[in-house]
């Protein structure tokens, strides 16, 4: 069944009661929150659609479907009066030249100065009063420069059905229900009854419409394209909308929105319209999607790896756009020098350094494209890894550099910028690209306030990038239905709150996380680790560690125990429900001397009944050490922190172009150890190839045939110094972004031969 729109089905309804049941002190709002999330029932601006969702659930309560909470009726509720403001309304009469400049002042969602003033002139003067108002709305007071406040108007929702405006437009039902959000309803008009000034009314009113789209579209993402207003006719002419050039197109039948009974209870209004554009009833008329005109034909595939990943980027400027691709290339073409260095030219460089200090170019906007690629990366696989870390960026260096914050644990620790950032793996461990991106500098303020953390709410803590992080993966999971999305955490992600959010709906991506907290379990199973520790180990698996630090490589052994679990949540949380989650230990048997045995606790909301599904768990958290190579790729390998940009928000810019450089490296990295015979013209230009087979053969005359994928990425990491020994393995990022560098040296050299030595494209017959 359908409500305000949105499709209730059987299942969902069974959830809600199910909810109700299990929490039977819900709010109202919170039960309708949580819908919203479960039916990705959102406004154009992104926002919940929590009063339709409320009128939906307060149906289905009264057709017995599901019972709703009470609501609270208790005397200490905190009456929600309208803001009223001692205001002076003096007596008016004069010509409207004689007025002075009148101004038409919005009101902002939080402005309760205006908002008052608002709510007395129309508690005061209007038959009506102040509201309550239906839905999206806009309200504006009129003000004079001499004389103050005149009046106010105030734009809402429009009416769902009226006989006169639908006719006058011609839609279809379904036309309606797609398009009614671009009719707006002029709900409040005031002048002040003290104010005597001819014309003055439709003068405000012709200002106000040119104004009521644009502000429109900037609260609630959508443009306007018609208004409609209802005239009482017992108490008003409508002489000043008819004056403004609105169209009477009709009368009501005396029915109000809540007259069910049809007891045509309410007077009888005229009805006005005024279409925004000249186009307005065919826009109405336009049938949705599922019955529209064929779409227009695809746009042409990206030239090159840049316009892929950044192409896309709305800057409000297409030169901004196409400067952003060029310092991409330039910066993957030099990786490790810095920016001047990399722009190669004073022009290039100059612009560079005027685009990271546009308002236009902060690092959400930047990463957007990136991250819709990565996405439809994304659903081409069955499973990928969100892994999740926090590094941080150090700029002690750079003292001069502004708006940054303390990175370390000591009040000397260093200065910089936070970074918490999330890639996409697959199995396999290739990198697919960054899915969220979170940088901030810590407020000196804050630091010694550690042991607040428990009454701090999670919304107020640094481990709330963890939730965000989330949030961004879900989204990803609601565009890849068909790819299955695991959120992986080190311990510090061991955050209740966070699994409480994984376990909040059937389709919510999976949570993997090392647990750090030996949390108690519900029914008396005593605490986590010692709960786990007394299963039967279910079977022994072998597993690769990687060199770290002074540590090297080596194959440990694993003993892996596994079980159902139900957490309680901690002592100062204990409004939140319990979890019902798995858990998975492993113990490294027989570790060399001298080095700390490998022990692993993690929970998880994959189902683990089996061994081989324990074994999988294990497989894929030892993957999260992709994030930290990738990290040391950005460091080392892009010298972010050798930026000098002087300020914060220009770091932020630069690191953007830096984070997706360094994702391309790493990836380049991973897919030719996973897919080596693929010819290297996926990743290398046709000059770049050629030229690195001229420089390493000796041989000026490229080969007919390019090399494959793997060949191209050694004779690259030879350029940065990789041997090739047998002992050697597998070149990593460091020796490729070295090579890189020496190899676009390499290519435009190679260029300018080839123009002067005509050399062919491929040894003649």
């Amino acid at each position: 069944m359908k409500f305000c729109g949105k499709q209730f089905s059987s299942e969902v309804i069974t959830r809600i009661r199910e909810v109700i049941a299990a929490e039977p002190t819900i709010s109202r709002r919170a039960l309708s929150l949580r819908v919203c999330d479960w039916l990705d029932w959102k406004s154009r601006t992104g926002k919940p659609k929590e009063m339709s969702c409320r009128v939906a659930l307060l149906r289905l309560h009264r057709q017995q479907r599901i019972r709703l909470p009470a609501t609270d009726s208790s005397p200490l509720r905190r009456a929600r009066n309208p803001l009223e403001v001692a205001i002076e309304c003096v007596t008016v009469a004069c010509s409207l030249s004689e007025l002075g400049a009148v101004e038409i002042i919005p009101i902002a969602s939080g402005d309760r100065e205006l908002s008052g003033i608002w709510n007395t002139l129309m508690a005061r003067y209007h038959y009506l009063g102040g509201g309550p108002l239906c839905g999206a709305q806009i309200r504006y007071l009129i003000k004079s420069e001499t004389y103050g406040y005149l009046g106010g108007l105030a734009f809402s929702a429009a009416a769902w059905r009226v006989e006169a405006r639908d006719r006058w437009i011609g839609w279809s039902d379904a036309a309606r229900q797609e398009n009614l959000p671009l009719v707006v309803n002029n709900s409040r008009f005031l002048i002040n009854p003290v104010v005597r000034v001819p014309h003055l009314a439709s003068h405000v009113l012709s200002r106000c419409v040119k104004r009521l789209g644009p502000d429109w579209r900037h609260r609630y993402g959508e443009t306007p394209v018609l208004v409609e207003t209802f005239v009482e006719q017992q108490r008003f002419h409508g002489t000043c909308y008819r004056a403004a050039n609105w169209q009477r197109v009709g009368e009501t039948r005396g029915r109000g929105r809540q007259d069910r009974a049809q007891l045509h209870a309410v007077p009888i209004k005229d009805l006005y319209l005024y279409p925004l554009r000249p186009d307005a009833r065919a826009l109405l008329c336009r049938e949705p999607a599922a019955t529209a005109a064929p779409a227009l034909p695809p746009a042409p595939p990206p030239r090159d790896w840049a316009e892929e990943e950044f192409g896309g980027v709305a800057l409000g400027d297409e030169r901004l756009t196409q400067r952003l691709q060029t310092i991409a290339r330039d910066f993957y073409a030099r990786p490790q020098a810095a920016l001047p260095q990399a722009c190669q030219t004073r022009a290039n460089t100059k612009a560079a350094y005027r685009f990271f200090d546009h308002p236009a170019t902060d690092m959400k906007t930047l990463l957007s494209q990136h991250y819709a690629a990565t996405v439809t990366r994304c659903q081409a696989e069955a499973v990928v890894l969100a892994v999740q870390d926090t590094t941080s960026l150090n700029y002690s260096a750079h003292p001069a550099t502004t708006d940054l914050g303390l990175i370390g644990y000591r009040q000397n620790g260093g200065t910089g910028l936070i970074v918490h950032d999330t890639m996409a793996f697959t199995p396999d461990g290739i990198p697919l690209g960054l899915l969220d991106v979170q940088s901030w500098a810590r407020d000196p303020a804050d630091f010694g306030k550690k042991h607040q953390r428990h009454q701090l709410p999670i919304e107020q803590k640094e481990s709330i990038k963890w939730l965000n992080s989330y949030e961004q993966v879900a989204r990803a999971q609601r565009e890849c239905p068909e790819t299955l999305l695991v959120s992986v955490g080190d311990r510090e992600a061991d955050i209740y709150d966070l699994f409480a959010l994984a376990t909040k709906t059937a389709t919510a991506p999976k949570l993997l996380v090392r647990a750090e907290q030996n949390r108690a379990l519900a029914d008396g199973q005593g605490h986590l680790w010692a709960h786990l520790s007394s299963q039967e180990v279910a079977g022994f698996q072998e597993l690769h560690i990687p060199r770290q630090k002074n540590r090297l490589a080596r194959t440990a052994t694993l003993a892996v125990r596994f079980a159902e679990v139900h957490l309680n949540p901690p002592r100062h949380r204990r409004k939140l429900a319990p979890l019902r989650i798995w858990a998975v230990l492993a113990q490294e048997q027989g570790a060399p001397e001298g080095i700390e045995p490998l022990e692993w606790l993690l929970v998880t909301t994959c189902e683990v009944a089996t061994f081989d599904q324990a074994v999988e768990k294990l497989g894929w958290y030892a993957k999260r050490w992709g994030i930290e190579i990738f990290h040391r790729t950005v460091k080392s390998g892009c010298k972010i922190e050798e930026r000098q940009l002087g300020a914060a928000d220009r770091i932020e810019a630069c690191l953007a172009i830096d984070l997706v450089v360094a994702w391309r490296i790493y990836h380049l990295t991973k897919l030719g150890r996973e897919t080596p015979e693929v010819p290297c013209t996926v990743f290398f230009e046709d000059a770049e190839w050629k030229a690195l087979t001229a420089f390493t053969t000796k041989n000026a005359l490229p080969p007919a045939e390019p090399p494959s994928l793997m060949e191209a990425i050694m004779m690259v990491a030879a350029l940065g110094g990789f041997l090739g020994r047998k002992c050697d393995g597998l070149p990593g990022p460091k020796s490729i972004w070295l090579g890189l560098q020496r190899l676009d040296d390499i290519t435009e050299t190679w260029k300018v031969m080839s123009q002067v030595y005509l050399i062919p494209p491929h040894p003649p017959p």
